[in-house]
């Protein structure tokens, strides 16, 4: 491993500890190494930091070390550094899950109508990272099915097919949310606005084997997905079945996605910046990618959600307006790079 790599694994492991120290509550330092411990003076600051404080930045970590990966992915089997996962409509269709579970269990017509009795014992707070997850899958399988029967399997119509599912998925959106009523439809827009302010444990514990399992497949298969960065015929000459590759690299990506986008709404650009620099600093060789892919995506967010957390007095940024804001910069930067 070369020295980049180890302080790169370095600024990952202090970037969460880090993270603990910021908070709206005022924890001292000294309080703050005795819960690390184990030992809070109180059970009040034991709340605040195993239940509220700890999850955030562990969530957050494995957040931006997925939707990183997810991006390295990506960018790997469409050979185009400026792919995103957003650009498959992900983010669109978690949006249009999440405005039907409004309606169905979060409003006034869905009253009227009787839904509610439909589903019972389904609460609205489980109702929208399902549909969420739903909705980002469906985005995923149409993209896949206008790509193989109707544009050809070329990656640049991968690409184009995914916007066009995006805007229509979003104009659905739109339509039902302007349907229903303005506060039910308040809450699907802050939460599109990706949010880690109503992170619970247990969020951790559904991430995290996904993220182990799409990254030891990743890994596994590091040197098929290597042989795709020469072009599909050179690929398939060194006995890769690329239709095959492809397909199991983008419902990991899809999977990694529609679950981050279930349950923290829509942050975007991290899986576009993190591969780009990475391979800027590391190389393209997939198995360093994706490690260093988590490392610094997960560090990366963890000190986004700090920023999102003490930019302003008594209020939150929603990280999704700040990852924004930073990748619409750094896509700029980055095709001026690539101008001729």
């Amino acid at each position: 491993m070369s020295k980049k790599f180890w302080l790169l694994a370095i600024f990952a492991f202090i970037s969460p500890i880090a993270g603990l120290f910021f908070g709206a509550a005022d924890l001292s330092s000294q309080e703050l190494v005795s819960c690390l411990l184990a030992s809070c003076s109180s059970d009040v600051n034991q709340m605040i930091f195993w239940e509220i404080r700890a999850p955030r930045v562990f969530v957050g970590f494995l957040v931006g070390a997925g939707l990183a990966v997810a991006g390295a992915t990506l960018q790997n089997v469409t050979r185009n550094g400026l792919a995103d996962p957003y650009l498959f409509g992900v983010v669109s269709g978690a949006g249009l899950g999440a405005s039907v579970a409004t309606l169905l269990f979060d409003s006034q017509f869905a009253e009227n109508m009787g839904l509610l009795q439909l589903f019972p014992g389904i609460s609205f707070s489980l109702a929208l990272p399902v549909a969420a997850f739903l909705g980002a899958l469906f985005s995923v399988i149409l993209v896949q099915i206008l790509v193989t029967r109707t544009f050809g399997s070329k990656t640049e119509h991968m690409l184009l097919a995914g916007i066009a599912v995006s805007f229509m998925l979003s104009a659905l959106s739109h339509f039902i949310l302007f349907m229903a009523e303005p506060f039910a439809a308040n809450k699907v827009i802050f939460w599109l606005m990706g949010s880690l302010a109503r992170i619970e444990t247990w969020y951790a514990w559904v991430i995290l084997p996904v993220l182990i399992i799409s990254v030891l497949l990743l890994l596994l298969y590091g040197r098929h997905m290597d042989a795709l960065l020469i072009g599909d015929e050179n690929a398939k000459t060194l006995g890769v079945n690329v239709p095959q590759l492809r397909i199991l690299s983008l419902a990991i990506c899809a999977a990694l996605t529609a679950c981050i986008v279930a349950y923290c709404g829509g942050i975007g650009f991290v899986g576009l910046m993190i591969p780009h620099i990475i391979r800027n600093w590391l190389g393209v060789t997939s198995r360093t990618l994706i490690t260093a892919c988590i490392l610094l995506g997960g560090a990366f967010l963890v000190w986004v959600d700090v920023l999102a957390r003490i930019t302003l007095p008594n209020q939150e940024i929603p990280i999704g307006i700040i990852t924004s804001a930073i990748g619409s910069v750094f896509f700029l930067l980055a095709m001026r790079q690539r101008r001729p």
